[in-house]
């Protein structure tokens, strides 16, 4: 059960991480902008669907 839990948070904290910096590359190559960068940033995987779709 443990292992279960600790295999989960991994997952979830690589998935944020990587999330974040996907968002953050794709913002500021269309923006150029560090602050859209910075707020896509927080928004991580939001954005990039959101980026994907349109």
């Amino acid at each position: 059960m443990e292992q279960s839990v600790y295999i989960r948070r991994q997952v979830i904290s690589q998935g944020v991480g990587f999330g974040t910096a996907l968002a953050i590359a794709i913002s500021w190559t269309a923006n150029k902008s560090i602050l859209w960068a910075i707020i896509h940033g927080l928004l991580s995987w939001i954005y990039v669907i959101f980026y994907a779709i349109r």
